[in-house]
């Protein structure tokens, strides 16, 4: 099968070019300058969520054509091993812990990701159990259908969070409108200047608004996921997790992202 190949950076920016809302860039009159988030021990300034009295919760990640595999891969992976209180610190191989991750697609057909790899969504918009948890990725499929689901689904969620120009999908939503937010570093200029009613922050982790998050490129969607267990498990429980993971990285400490201030 000769599938046309696209560029990851041509996937960035034809996610952005395709959406309609508007953030401001860091240096414009309206911009956000890096602050930093209390990083000392325990859960400083950091707002808890609070976890089902008994099961899991329920993590959604909606996916269409050329989705970002680490976008996808690397918060599934944090949120299917996260440490919680009752897992005494170790890691749970099952996959049983404090989340319960799956896809979601408008049909139940194999989506390709950027890359080749298949994906067979778990559920479609229609049966899709309602999640407390929706991550989106970095795609260039999102449809009218995906943008309602998500809203209506947000509705009941604690948090709706988006990785790299995943950003834009939300944008399209509204759920952004009037909030701060963060992308890719080459997707900066284009979210603000489609969405003028996002503060868009520069050199960012992640930033968080409470029931909606976004992160920046790629790897910082694995540290908006252990600051996701942080918010619902405290800061130990996310440790635990990082060090189960043998995740040295410590942006989900600092979402001020010190470490990425080349892309402010």
């Amino acid at each position: 099968m000769n599938r046309k190949r696209i560029t990851r950076r041509a996937l960035l920016q034809g996610s952005a070019a395709a959406t309609s809302v508007t953030v401001i860039g860091y240096g414009t009159a309206n911009a956000q300058a890096p602050a930093a988030r209390p990083g000392s021990a325990g859960s400083v300034g950091v707002q808890r969520l609070t976890p089902p009295a008994g099961g899991t919760i329920p993590v959604a990640f909606p996916v269409s054509k050329d989705a970002i595999l680490i976008d996808l891969a690397g918060p599934w992976e944090v949120f299917l091993n996260a440490a919680t209180g009752g897992m005494g610190g170790s890691m749970d191989m099952s996959g049983k812990g404090g989340f319960q991750p799956y896809t979601v697609a408008q049909t139940n057909d194999s989506i390709t990701s950027y890359g080749g790899l298949r994906i067979v969504p778990d559920h479609t918009f229609e049966n899709a159990p309602p999640p407390k948890v929706i991550v989106i990725a970095a795609q260039s499929g999102d449809t009218a259908a995906m943008l309602d689901w998500i809203r209506a689904a947000s509705r009941h969620a604690d948090l709706t969070m988006s990785i790299c120009v995943g950003a834009f999908t939300l944008a399209k939503t509204g759920l952004l409108s009037g909030k701060a937010a963060t992308t890719h570093h080459s997707a900066y200029q284009e979210l603000a200047k489609r969405y003028p009613d996002i503060h868009v922050k520069r050199g960012y982790r992640f930033v968080d608004e409470g029931n909606i998050a976004s992160s920046g490129g790629l790897t910082c969607g694995i540290d908006l996921a252990f600051h996701v267990v942080e918010r619902y498990w405290g800061r130990d429980a996310a440790a635990q997790t990082a060090l189960n993971m043998e995740y040295q990285g410590k942006g989900w400490l600092d979402a001020s992202g010190a470490d990425n201030a080349a892309f402010a």
